[in-house]
């Protein structure tokens, strides 16, 4: 709370709470605490006008945790790592949910935050992943709806029990697959941008950038759309913005106040 009252005093407008296992943050605490009571008391106590978490597992997903996205400065976009949509492949990465499990987190989320984006970090070719385990992954990711997906090829790093395991995937499977789950990116990015042409949404601008050869101010939405706006001096300020076309890797867009 303090690091958040002292960036908000040096003129920050946004926070992103970041760490490797944010649903155990306060478990070691006496009495034990839960996320939610951090995004709390942030909000309470800083003047922070954006709030953001970079990562949450779908475990985290309870009704105390959703009910704060409720305050308007927490926003609509939270990050789920997959990793895999395969039952086989999760149970060999040892991690601790279930498909099904994903993508009943994904269904609160969207039944709790209007006009949510979830994004996600996905593996292609871990040891053991076949083709039909792979099928299966771009099967949930397309009925989860991600705006975005973080894909990354498996490469074994020393000293880790999957280096170890059998059925390490060729190097041009890896490729093909990779090559297909940014595709699958790209797709379902588009949608939803496309899905919010014409609407107005809060930006925070962060810096000019050059794209095709001109100028913009560029800037996210709450919910995590990346916008470039002509105009003057933006830096640092959020403004309401109408969304218009498919512009680079995000919307254009023309401040509305």
């Amino acid at each position: 709370v303090q690091e958040v009252r002292e960036a908000v005093g040096r003129g920050v407008r946004e926070a992103v709470i970041t760490g490797t296992q944010l649903g155990a943050w306060g478990r070691d605490f006496d009495p034990p605490l839960a996320p939610h009571r951090l995004i709390g008391g942030i909000l309470e106590q800083t003047d922070i006008a954006r709030l953001r978490f970079s990562s949450l597992q779908p475990q985290d997903i309870t009704p105390e945790l959703l009910a704060t996205w409720q305050d308007p400065r927490v926003m609509p976009h939270f990050h789920l790592a997959l990793q895999s949509g395969s039952e086989n492949v999760l149970q060999a990465m040892r991690r601790r949910y279930a498909a099904r499990e994903f993508l009943e987190a994904v269904e609160r989320i969207r039944g709790a935050v209007a006009d949510v984006a979830i994004t996600t970090d996905v593996i292609a070719g871990f040891p053991g992943e076949t083709d039909a385990d792979f099928e299966a992954t771009l099967s949930l990711a397309r009925e989860a709806g991600f705006s975005r997906i973080h894909a990354f090829p498996y490469s074994p790093r020393t000293g880790t029990v999957a280096m170890k395991l059998a059925g390490q995937v060729d190097a041009e499977v890896k490729k093909e697959r990779m090559s297909r789950l940014l595709g699958l990116g790209d797709e379902l990015a588009a949608e939803f941008r496309k899905a919010h042409e014409g609407t107005v949404r809060p930006v925070l601008w962060e810096q000019a950038r050059m794209v095709e050869g001109r100028q913009y101010w560029h800037g996210y939405t709450d919910n995590y759309i990346p916008v470039y706006a002509a105009g003057g001096h933006l830096s640092n300020r959020i403004t309401m913005t109408r969304l218009g076309a498919l512009l680079h890797d995000g919307l254009s867009g023309e401040t509305a106040g």
